[in-house]
């Protein structure tokens, strides 16, 4: 008995020192860790993306169709909410996350009908390639839309959300 607890602690000591070093993070409760800074981001995959592009195109949205263009760091393009869409997706972007990823398969989701809004979003973000596909037929994805409002636009129908450009 004594051998198998040596040689399982042994073995646990060896993966955890195969794991790379992670980024400080700060206390808050004895069993949740968050990031220390919301601007801790996975660096560029190559050092040619630095800067961060985007291009959504956003379609049947209670009058706010269209293709904008998005930049941040620095800020510009012909989004119409530029500087709070960039601070969303700071905020959203984090160690092991995707702010774009889809929702998970086998969800359960509300039957919440959210409209017609589409959305694509395509570019480059910390680095990494962008291709997501939104739209509001139930409620995982309406929360999903939600989430990155401003970057898209927020709905009248939307619970707690701001309409946003």
């Amino acid at each position: 008995m004594l051998r198998r607890l040596v040689l399982i602690a042994a073995a646990s000591v060896a993966a955890l020192s195969a794991v790379p070093a992670l980024p400080a993070v700060a206390q808050t409760g004895a069993a949740r860790a968050e990031p220390a800074s919301l601007s801790l981001m996975p660096p560029p995959a190559r050092g040619e993306d630095s800067g961060d592009r985007l291009t959504v195109t956003v379609q049947h949205a209670e009058g706010r169709d269209g293709t904008y263009e998005l930049r941040c760091h620095p800020d510009g393009g012909s989004h119409p909410d530029v500087g709070k869409a960039c601070a969303t997706l700071d905020q959203r972007t984090t160690w092991g996350k995707d702010p774009f990823a889809p929702v998970a398969p086998g969800t359960m989701c509300t039957m919440m009908y959210g409209g017609p809004a589409t959305a694509h979003v395509t570019g480059t973000w910390a680095g990494r390639p962008v291709d997501a596909r939104f739209d509001r037929a139930d409620g995982c994805q309406v929360a999903r839309w939600d989430a990155l409002v401003p970057l898209l636009p927020g709905s009248a129908h939307s619970r707690g959300t701001a309409r946003s450009w």
